[in-house]
């Protein structure tokens, strides 16, 4: 049984703020290798720590940049 998965839109986010992916690695003290897994949805475990600076620069809640998809609605989203 699973119990559904978690989406990060930080691609969305970052775009839409309009700042490079080079400029938001340097406000957010992350690697650009760090920022292109939490774009392509490729983490299993998060630091708090980056979720708040990611906000902060972004201006956003961390309802902006996470989205719970219960599993039996996944099939509806892919």
């Amino acid at each position: 049984m699973g119990h559904g998965r978690v989406i990060v839109h930080l691609d969305k986010l970052i775009e839409d703020s309009g700042l490079s992916k080079n400029r938001f690695s340097h406000l957010a003290v992350m690697e650009r290798t760090q920022i292109n897994n939490y774009c392509k949805n490729k983490v299993t475990r998060v630091d708090l720590d980056v979720l708040a600076r990611i906000c902060s620069v972004l201006h956003c809640s961390i309802g902006d940049l996470l989205e719970y998809i219960p599993e039996d609605s996944q099939d509806l989203k892919q």
